[in-house]
């Protein structure tokens, strides 16, 4: 969305902030993500792309590549979340990394909005079957 027109994204992004909401740019370093957007852009929070986090634990540059996002993010005062942890060393490695959030299958499976409201109201679930 960012790349059909930056100027109007811009002033969306700058509208919505007033209102309190918080943005992300999601799936950094893949696609057509920019270092460009993080000085541009008023985001709150950086997703760092699973690719980058699957190869932590095995390739160093995936390593270094998510210091140095955390490192801007941080600078920023940005919140960094990796995507796609599923091993207890990939969340040991990312954290030790600065990663400030995680998210991924060691986590949880994705769930519906009805799974999640049962696991924050006991008994949620059972009120919307009688409904």
């Amino acid at each position: 969305m960012l790349i059909a027109d930056d100027d109007a994204a811009l002033v969306a992004l700058n509208q919505l902030r007033a209102l309190g909401v918080h943005i992300a740019l999601d799936d950094f370093g893949t696609g057509y993500s920019s270092l460009q957007y993080l000085q541009r852009f008023p985001f709150d929070k950086i997703k760092i792309d699973r690719s980058f986090v699957k190869e932590v634990t095995r390739n160093s540059s995936s390593a270094s590549i998510i210091r140095a996002v955390v490192s801007i993010a941080a600078d920023r005062d940005m919140i960094t979340t990796a995507e796609g942890v599923e091993t207890e060393q990939q969340r040991d490695t990312v954290h030790m990394l600065g990663c400030t959030q995680m998210q991924g299958y060691l986590f949880s499976a994705a769930r519906t909005a009805r799974e999640i409201r049962a696991m924050l109201v006991p008994g949620a679930a059972d009120v919307e079957d009688a409904a």
